[in-house]
């Protein structure tokens, strides 16, 4: 059992830290400070916090990591943290970054939506040492994950936040050689804007659904149906093109197409 401090916001971090939780002693969870969310904009505590808090890791929330931050632990596993850790920080402790593709592949903030949204048929889980460069450390470990052809962000999200406590667990076990990323297949994963989330219906029905599976079900991809805008949530390829299977209308739940469509009738 190692004892280590996990770096962590998004609910892919929190995931990964409830996992990590029962097999390594957690001596703090370092996250990002509250924020507005939600149509309130009431203060809100990252996923990360919620997982730590349920289970009476403690928490600090720094603006950001600046020359004074101390470690107090020889490891950090950084994993969706969302911020920058400064070199003053790198050189104190040993930081490890889980990254959810296949380095040097998809390098950047949204590796699991890009890699979806290209069609690939695998990514993986790196773990790799975290320097100045964006997701450019060296190897310690990686493992490839297959993607199945109706798997949303969510399910890859899911099998990578496993795949990755279990090359954490390996990586603690020993003293691991790390690798250097060949800079050659480097690509990377933009953040995703709100131009990203658009659906062009006139484009290949394969290109279209893996639109909508790299947003789902986190984020959302919009449309507009017959001059209504829609959210869609899930779609496939049909003998006769594309299907939309899962919508939701402005300002209503979930449904599936069949029903909005009855409701339009009705």
């Amino acid at each position: 059992m190692a004892r280590i401090a996990v770096v962590a916001t998004a609910p892919f971090g929190a995931d990964v830290l409830e996992r990590l939780a029962p097999r390594h002693e957690i001596a703090y969870l370092l996250t990002r400070p509250d924020r507005p969310r939600g149509r309130g904009r009431r203060l809100a505590p990252p996923p990360a916090k919620e997982v730590a808090e349920r289970l009476g890791i403690p928490v600090r929330q720094p603006e950001r990591l600046g020359d004074a931050f101390v470690p107090e632990v020889d490891t950090l596993v950084v994993v969706a943290y969302g911020q920058l850790v400064p070199r003053s920080a790198l050189e104190r402790a040993r930081w490890l970054n889980v990254h959810p593709s296949l380095l040097p592949r998809w390098r950047g903030a949204a590796p699991i939506e890009r890699a979806l949204m290209a069609g690939d048929e695998e990514t993986g889980v790196s773990i790799i040492e975290l320097v100045e460069e964006l997701d450019a450390g060296p190897i310690a470990a990686q493992q490839r994950i297959p993607v199945g052809i109706d798997d949303d962000a969510g399910a890859v999200f899911e099998r990578a936040a496993e795949v990755a406590a279990e090359l954490l667990d390996d990586v603690f076990r020993r003293e691991p050689d790390f690798e250097l990323q060949a800079e050659e297949g480097a690509t990377y994963a933009d953040k995703i804007t709100p131009a990203d989330r658009e659906l062009d219906l006139t484009a290949p029905p394969q290109e279209v659904v893996n639109r909508v599976r790299a947003l789902s079900p986190h984020i959302g991809a919009r449309a507009v149906v017959d001059g209504r805008p829609l959210l869609v949530w899930r779609a496939r390829v049909g003998d006769e093109g594309l299907e939309l299977l899962e919508v939701q209308p402005e300002g209503r739940r979930r449904m599936s197409y069949a029903e909005y469509l009855r409701g339009l009738r009705g």
